[in-house]
């Protein structure tokens, strides 16, 4: 499968209008891990999780493909990134006590990753991948974001699938781990939010078949019912953690194309 780049030429917005992972997330991540060397995480983007995982773990290995994401990536001391795709990855075997991939597995080529992950993952690693849906907006600004996500939706790239049924067929071929009710949320002002909205890859495409049409709409109507530009309203997005434990002697379980 070819490397589909849906971000280079949004990535230092995007890099500015993504939300944070949760610090439970990373918490979770890390109280389930074996140990805390190394961490893998796979189609870092501008490396949101990355960052955050180096408060837990001694080293973070973030690789991503895209090399305009790379260059807006936030800098850690402890992270370390990598121009590469997820399922041919320069990390040594039995390496990584964490393998995992954040709102991005839904682009890999999924029984290549899988592999990879068993390559590079201790015995006994964590892995895991995360995905978060589509947003509620409290308040007045909610049915104009609503209406804008179902807009676009038509444009998301084929792999968006995925994402909206919460990684419900990208599973590890071992016992899945049971994990807590997650949530990202954020407080935005209208300029965030619409950023963020405005860089997602339907929004570009669509932009890019239509014009500029929707997103100066989107504008508007966000200025009609945010007039105070300080005002901040609460963002929600449903986290999603497929998590399990690679296998401490030998590889159990098989996965499609093996």
């Amino acid at each position: 499968m070819a490397f589909e780049d849906h971000f280079s030429t949004l990535a230092a917005r995007y890099a500015t209008y993504r939300p944070r992972y949760p610090p439970a997330l990373v918490e979770l991540l890390a109280d389930l891990a074996p140990a805390h060397a190394l961490a893998w995480d796979a189609g870092c983007g501008t490396g949101q999780l990355s960052v955050a995982l180096a408060a837990r773990f001694g080293r973070v290995i973030a690789t991503e493909p895209a090399a305009a994401q790379l260059a807006d990536a936030e800098p850690h001391a402890r992270v370390e990134y990598r121009q590469e795709p997820a399922e041919a990855s320069t990390l040594a075997d039995a390496s990584a006590d964490l393998a995992v991939a954040a709102q991005a597995a839904h682009w890999f080529d999924w029984s290549r990753y899988v592999a990879e992950v068993a390559r590079v993952a201790k015995p006994g690693a964590l892995v895991g991948v995360v995905t978060y849906g589509d947003n509620t907006v409290e308040g007045v600004a909610g049915p104009v974001v609503a209406a804008h996500i179902a807009a676009v939706a038509p444009y998301w790239p084929a792999g968006r699938a995925h994402v909206t049924n919460y990684y419900r067929d990208l599973v590890w071929p071992w016992p899945a781990l049971a994990t807590p009710s997650l949530e990202l949320t954020a407080d935005w002002t209208r300029e965030e939010l619409g950023g963020y909205l405005a860089t997602s890859s339907a929004a570009a495409r669509e932009r890019a078949a239509t014009g500029p049409g929707r997103l100066e709409a989107l504008v508007r109507a966000l200025e009609a019912v945010l007039p105070d530009p300080t005002t901040r309203v609460r963002i929600r997005w449903p986290l999603t953690a497929n998590l399990a434990h690679r296998p401490k002697t030998g590889l159990t379980g098989a996965w499609p194309g093996c």
